[in-house]
């Protein structure tokens, strides 16, 4: 047994990305990233599928933070500023906590508390409970 923040540290492909898992509590989740040169994509600003996978690390986090493994069911992204530098940092909050379909909203803002993006997920959450002490 362990940690949630623990299992989802093992996420390699957003680890890869540089996202780092900052704080879990039931219903909440912060994380960030720091935009480099290897997140551009061809037009100079950060490339939307780096934002997505900061903001799906922060959606998982809050969606098992209920104890039972809860997967994604549908997602919608839509990105309001352009990024090129420095750290962006996606809070993720549980607005309808079902038991079976939880909502989640997650705002991506820049260091100056600029809004980013905002990403808003349903999930499905199994009845097989998580192999977790605690969340962080």
């Amino acid at each position: 047994m362990g940690t949630l923040k623990e299992m989802l540290s093992a996420d390699r492909f957003a680890a890869e990305a540089g996202v780092e898992l900052l704080e879990i509590s039931p219903g909440y989740a912060k994380t960030r990233m720091k935009v480099t040169e290897k997140h551009l994509n061809a037009g100079g600003v950060c490339q939307g599928g780096a934002l997505f996978t900061l903001a799906d690390l922060a959606f998982a986090a809050v969606a098992n933070s209920r104890g039972r493994l809860t997967l994604s069911l549908n997602t919608n992204i839509t990105f309001l500023r352009a990024i090129s530098e420095g750290y962006v940092y996606a809070e993720a909050t549980e607005t309808f906590n079902h038991g079976r379909v939880p909502f989640i909203e997650v705002r991506l803002v820049d260091e100056q508390q600029q809004l980013i993006a905002v990403l808003t997920s349903s999930g499905y959450r199994k009845s097989e409970e998580l192999n977790i002490d605690e969340l962080e």
